[in-house]
């Protein structure tokens, strides 16, 4: 989506060494692919295609394919925001939307929305960037991509508050508003689950750990059948009131469980610091 975050994409893509070209109308793609591996430019090519094609976009899925078919690995990125996040972001730039006539940009918004809306269910890997700054959402694309061969399946855990929303480019949502909330422990309430009373309180409630053992054993049959199925990217969401305690020390526990089953796993506690 225009003014997602896939500027920041690419460059982050373009410092892991992926050659990187902006821009490209879908019907070249394979062109510059066969360009780059007859000359043996790049093994890696980072592409961004969006509604600034315009009528070529539709070509894009053909594209896919046509690359598959060869035998070449394809990775989708799909960024997105919320509109409300995206007109403010557009209005700051002062930049029209692609595809903005008439009427509002908030119309343009819709419009692109209605034009990729086959491209996001066909995404390997969705990123809402409605609440993450520039360096989380670095941190999250660099996660998932840096040292391709060394870890077959990439995790990000995401804390969050359901008083904030879910986040909407989860895989799969844990709630723990079923463990007793830290808040309402004086000495606990100022402090956050990334400290070690908030952490030994949570963990050592009754049903902590056993959730954690229940739901590390699911993850593991998950991951086992993602890696088959080529799905390399997966998005945990965990959840308390304020994503300030509960979540965000289960959150941290659990990654350490994923990491020990050599599953490359970021943490981003969304948040964090907001009350």
């Amino acid at each position: 989506m225009t003014g997602a975050g896939r500027s920041t994409v690419a460059k982050v893509l373009e410092d892991l060494g992926y050659f990187v070209v902006d821009n490209l109308p879908p019907q070249l793609l394979g062109d510059t692919v066969a360009l780059f591996g007859q000359n043996h430019v790049a093994t890696r090519i980072g592409v961004v295609v969006d509604a600034r094609s315009r009528q070529f976009f539709p070509a894009l899925a053909g594209a896919l394919e046509g690359l598959r078919d060869k035998g070449l690995r394809t990775t989708v990125i799909y960024v997105e925001a919320a509109d409300e996040v995206l007109v403010r972001r557009q209005e700051a730039a002062r930049r029209p939307h692609p595809l903005r006539t008439e009427g509002r940009l908030v119309d343009g918004f819709r419009v692109e929305r209605e034009l990729l809306r086959d491209l996001r269910s066909r995404a390997d890997l969705v990123i809402d960037t409605t609440r993450l700054n520039v360096h989380q959402l670095s941190a999250r694309v660099s996660a998932a991509f840096e040292d391709p061969e060394s870890h077959p399946l990439r995790a990000t855990i995401v804390s969050f508050g359901f008083k904030y929303g879910i986040p909407v480019d989860a895989d799969m949502v844990a709630d723990m508003r079923f463990l007793p909330n830290p808040f309402w422990v004086d000495a606990l309430r100022p402090l956050s689950g990334l400290d070690a009373a908030v952490s030994d309180y949570v963990l050592g409630q009754p049903d902590a750990l056993p959730f954690l053992d229940q739901y590390e054993a699911l993850l593991a049959t998950l991951t086992d059948g993602f890696v088959r199925e080529n799905k390399r990217f997966l998005s945990l969401a965990i959840g308390c009131t304020g994503g300030r305690h509960r979540s965000v020390a289960m959150a941290e526990a659990l990654a350490e469980r994923l990491r020990s089953h050599d599953v490359r796993t970021l943490v981003v506690h969304r948040d964090l610091g907001r009350e």
